[in-house]
């Protein structure tokens, strides 16, 4: 019984962890913009080739 004990409040510190850290992360912006950078990457690669292809 004393493992029981010692599971389910483990759980709910891992469970407020986890919530902590999604609010922090909600809060400092980190999901603003999700698109942004993939589509960077794509753009920097096109505007690659295209000097390239230039010379």
């Amino acid at each position: 019984m004393d493992y029981v004990y010692l599971l389910v409040s483990l759980s709910v510190v891992l469970l407020a962890g986890a919530i902590w850290g999604i609010l922090w992360a909600v809060k400092s912006d980190q999901f603003e913009d999700l698109e942004g950078p993939a589509e960077r990457i794509i753009l920097d690669d096109r505007e690659l080739r295209r000097k390239i292809n230039e010379r």
